[in-house]
Formats: C-alpha cells, structure tokens, sequence
C-alpha cells in the first residue's frame, strides 16, 4: 500500500494536513499556525522528513505532525537552516507545542514586529483566548455566560 510522504505533497496540502492533525488541542493548533503563518520553514521541514503525514481513516484528507524533537539536530546538521530570528520562531513553536524549553525574553528580544505578532499571537491562542467568554451576572450574583469574547491577541491577516 501507497503511504503518503510529506515530500510528495505541495505546501497548501501540507498546510492542510498539520491544521487538521491539530485541531481539538489548542497549543498544537498555535504552534502549527505559527509556523504557517511565519512562512519560512515548512518546505524545509518537508523536505527534511520533518513532518509526518498519515491518511484519516473517516475521511478522504491527510493530517500531519511536526517531528518536534528532531528539530534540534537538524539544525545542529545543517538540514534545515534559518537566521537567528527565524530559529527562534521555530524554537517558540517547539516550545508552544512539545514544552521545549526556551528563554522567553531572550527569545522576544530577537524578533522583529512582525514575527513578535505571530508569536504574541501564537501563546494568545494556545492559552484558548480565542474561546474565551465573557462572564455576567445576574441579579442574584449567579454568573451566567455572556458573549464570545476576541482573541487577546488575533491572528494577523496574511496577504
């Protein structure tokens, strides 16, 4: 039987796959979106056997997972490279995802704008901000579930 390998897929297939391999778990999804978003590492992920791809069984599609640990001594062999911000980026995603650990402030410290919008965007959303309520109460001071509340920090708009 045929198994489906990251390689063969192009990147909005990939994209797909990850999304759906992450849904229902809010740091996953963060970690994903982060690294979809940022735009610069998942051909190479891909291309470095990173990324593992397996057929739904309910349904026609493919989801996907990042090799987390390998990360580290891909990037230690030169299989997959970046500047120092966007290793970074990487790390964060590996942090958010696989609890990695990483220096926050150092980390932060090291990007420009734009990718501190992903991330700040990104711990926004694995912290379920996107899900969030808001809380009333009644008379009687019995809370009750109120409105849908924004992201702390939403996505931005990619174009």
């Amino acid at each position: 039987m045929f198994e489906p390998r990251a390689a063969d897929l192009d990147l909005a297939d990939i994209e797909t796959a990850l999304v759906r391999g992450a849904v229902g778990d809010y740091a996953d999804e963060a970690a994903v979106l982060l690294l979809i978003n940022f735009g610069h590492w998942l051909r190479q992920l891909q291309v470095a056997d990173l990324i593992t791809i397996v057929p739904d069984i309910e349904c026609d599609g493919l989801w996907a997972q990042i090799a987390w640990a390998g990360l580290e001594s891909a990037l230690v062999a030169g299989r997959i490279v970046g500047s120092n911000g966007e290793v970074r980026v990487l790390r964060a995603a590996a942090s958010i995802a696989e609890g990695h650990p990483v220096d926050l402030g150092d980390l932060a410290a090291g990007l420009d704008r734009p990718a501190l919008t992903l991330l700040l965007a990104a711990i926004a959303h694995a912290a379920g901000s996107h899900d969030h309520w808001e809380t009333t109460y009644d008379v009687g001071g019995v809370p009750q579930s109120g409105r849908q509340l924004p992201p702390l920090i939403a996505w931005p708009l990619m174009g």
